[in-house]
């Protein structure tokens, strides 16, 4: 029987964004147990979770950083712009933490842990969900073994629509208030062009050169609500990059066209069991986990029921999770670790470098090196 490893949560609570995904993602493969947490500065609200969780209630940061030794793992579930001071008092303790995505709110803040990460030995992880989904995987593994041929472009785009839709009743939504506060970086990249960022890394290992890129408001609040960039990658490869808050019909439209001299793939996140393939004789191809063609899609992680019954979000979350698992199994026996399933400090700081060269370029209107 495999160790279970025991977490605790900072944020998350029942009235949170993402708290409830985690708690399902993290239970789903019996590989953890959530045994506390600090879930919300709302004494009520914190109660209310850590009661309908079944674990331990914290009364504030402080009382779970000193009880550190209950738990293996500390899951950073608050909003961005506290992450780095959160993180920060969680190294003091040299309490392994896997934080939700963005990992912090600027590219010096990363740089700033990175130093203090290399320096003690320390864990840290962030949550990127989206590739935990079995025909990304499929599409990485496609990419990794030559199926494209070389890679020439990729057009990746995450279009929402929540900034600038009305409410049933004609009104404006009201989104959490720190995501109304752009700072150094918009409050949109760090919430959606690192996602974009990292997908791209994870799927091409090619990193970005440069960038030229143009930042609008189109909606109902004064922060940057769109985002159109061209991103020059190593290997030379070109990249399309868009994503919006403003683009009315798309609740989520996060897509990936991959193209390549031998082939072109295809995958969209609202049809996640799919994956088009095109080659370079006229072929196409609709893969699913069934389709004889795919080698790691099929495997018995990815298949907790059988094809025709579509695996999602949460389950995209708790394959992630596994791989987390892994590597913190790994750190906690004093083992390195090597996961193309997670992503670390190095990775975070790309996405971040990305994201502050395409805000320099909205501001010289010229190409901006990384």
């Amino acid at each position: 029987m495999k160790q279970k490893i025991k977490l605790a949560f900072l944020g998350g609570g029942l009235n949170s964004a993402i708290g409830r995904t985690h708690e399902i993602a993290i239970k789903m493969d019996n590989l953890y147990t959530l045994v506390g947490g600090c879930f919300s500065t709302d004494p009520h609200i914190n109660q209310k979770t850590a009661d309908q969780w079944g674990a331990k209630c914290y009364k504030n940061y402080d009382e779970l950083l000193q009880d550190h030794k209950a738990y293996d793992a500390l899951v950073i579930l608050t909003p961005t712009n506290l992450h780095f001071e959160h993180i920060k008092q969680a190294f003091t303790h040299h309490i392994p933490v896997i934080s939700e995505k963005t990992l912090v709110s600027s590219l010096e803040e990363a740089q700033a842990l990175q130093k203090i990460i290399t320096k003690n030995n320390l864990f840290l992880l962030t949550t990127y969900n989206y590739t935990g989904y079995p025909m990304v995987r499929e599409l990485e593994n496609m990419i990794t073994h030559g199926k494209l041929g070389k890679l020439i472009q990729v057009n990746i785009q995450m279009p929402q629509e929540s900034f600038i839709r009305l409410t049933k009743d004609g009104e404006k939504p009201s989104p959490q208030l720190w995501r109304l506060q752009d700072q150094t970086l918009s409050t949109m990249a760090l919430d959606l062009g690192t996602h974009l960022s990292n997908m791209l890394s994870f799927l091409t290992k090619e990193k970005p050169l440069e960038t030229i890129a143009l930042n609008n408001s189109f909606g109902h609040y004064d922060v940057i609500d769109n985002t159109i960039a061209l991103i020059k990658y190593s290997n030379d490869i070109d990249c399309h990059m868009w994503f919006s808050k403003s683009a009315l019909g798309h609740k989520n439209g996060l897509r990936v066209e991959v193209y390549g001299t031998k082939g072109s793939a295809m995958w969209y996140q609202i049809n996640p069991e799919f994956l088009e393939f095109n080659d370079n004789v006229g072929r196409n191809i609709l893969l699913d986990r069934s389709s004889k063609e795919v080698t790691l899609a099929e495997e018995e992680r990815y298949n907790r029921f059988k094809s025709g019954h579509p695996a999602g979000f949460i389950e995209a979350f708790a394959n992630h999770y596994q791989d987390i698992y892994t590597a913190l199994i790994d750190h906690l026996n004093h083992k390195s670790y090597a996961n193309n399933y997670v992503f670390g400090i190095e990775n975070a700081i790309e996405s971040l470098a990305l994201m502050d060269a395409m805000e320099r370029s909205n501001t010289t209107k010229k190409w901006e090196s990384l």
